[in-house]
């Protein structure tokens, strides 16, 4: 076996469940007071935003939340934000941002910070941070507006390329400020996902050891599930430094076309929901593959005996959001070691792409 455990972010991901067993006892001590600041906020909507890895966290969290939230729920990526703000410009809104950031200062977190001053000066705001010093924890808005800040454990501050347990810790943060779960359940529910998540990773493992790293991954999924499947895309795909190409698409959505992404030495994984209806898609997208392309063609995900990889837990797949994704974390360091990488920097040497993304110019409303 191979020892990984000279990476860092081997050692990060083998960190999270501890991290949210803890976290999960910390957090539920503030819940109530962040619902009650929510709930007196005067917001009329709320704004899930971040950059990349950081904006799929609110794309996972109105899927999961939306049904049950007492105000609408948006996904509004950041760098969608910054580049057309003018499209989220709407007459009586006021949103109440949420803005995730790992390190806190990259450019398009700080052009929100600078658009919401500019533009949504009501707006409240709600940082969920890895960074103590970053500009997300520190930065005080210009026109007053209420803010808080939550501060994750400093071990969820990945110091490798990858988003890991900065990405897991800060959706089940959210999950447990904007979901209904009561306090004593949020700590029993990360509890058990810590549990579970030592599990997956030794199933994960072992999984590694039986396939070699694919010409091609495709991963797929149902509600919240679907948006795992695009993290888990991300997590190969840049752990391999664009050498494993990765797509993603819901259970459904995959028939319509991008099927055709399946060539020889492609694997597809596929994330089985718990919410029963969700499940029989997900049970037929595997089903029809199969028979299509050959049982190796298929890695099953789920809380089922048949599948892969067993998902050990019965919790909704907001929460269970973050066990699904420990699979492409984990198959990630493996086959970008595989491929030679590095695995806490795979683009060394290359200069395209770096941890915090730099060198994009903000442009002030007035010059666009």
């Amino acid at each position: 076996m191979v020892d990984l455990t000279k990476w860092a972010t081997t050692r990060e991901i083998q960190a999270q469940p501890e991290i949210w067993t803890l976290w999960g006892q910390h957090l539920s001590t503030s819940i109530e007071e962040l619902r009650e600041w929510v709930r007196k906020s005067g917001a009329t909507e709320i704004w899930f935003c971040g950059a990349g890895t950081s904006a799929y966290i609110g794309d996972i969290l109105c899927r999961a939340l939306d049904a049950t939230s007492d105000l609408p729920l948006r996904s509004v990526p950041s760098t969608d934000l910054v580049s057309a703000p003018q499209a989220f410009q709407r007459k009586g809104v006021v949103p109440l941002v949420v803005s995730f950031g790992r390190s806190g200062n990259s450019t398009e977190s700080i052009g929100t910070l600078d658009l919401l001053d500019a533009v949504f000066p009501a707006a409240p705001r709600l940082n969920i941070t890895c960074n103590k010093d970053s500009a997300l924890a520190t930065r005080q808005p210009a026109s007053g507006a209420d803010q808080k800040v939550i501060l994750l454990p400093d071990q969820c501050h990945d110091s490798g390329f990858a988003m890991t347990s900065s990405f897991t810790t800060m959706v089940l943060t959210a999950l447990s400020v904007f979901g209904q779960d009561s306090v004593e359940q949020i700590a029993t529910n990360m509890a058990e996902l810590g549990h579970a998540a030592e599990m997956i990773i030794a199933d994960s493992d072992r999984l590694s050891q039986k396939i070699t790293a694919p010409k091609r991954a495709v991963f797929v999924g149902s509600g919240p599930l679907a948006f795992v499947a695009r993290e888990s895309a991300l997590k190969v795909m840049e752990l391999a430094a664009g050498k494993i190409p990765s797509i993603w698409d819901s259970s459904l959505g995959f028939r319509h076309g991008p099927k055709s992404f399946v060539t020889e030495g492609t694997k597809l994984f596929v994330f089985i929901s718990n919410n029963p209806h969700s499940r029989k898609y997900d049970l037929d997208l595997i089903a029809e593959v199969k028979a299509q392309f050959g049982g190796d063609a298929v890695i099953s995900i789920g809380n089922t005996a048949q599948a892969d990889v067993h998902i050990p837990c019965t919790l909704d797949d907001g929460w269970t959001s973050v066990l699904n994704v420990l699979i492409a974390q984990w198959l990630g360091i493996v086959w970008s070691n595989q491929l030679g990488m590095n695995v806490d920097n795979p683009f060394e040497g290359q200069g395209t792409l770096t941890r915090v993304v730099s060198g994009v110019k903000l442009y002030a409303l007035e010059e666009a």
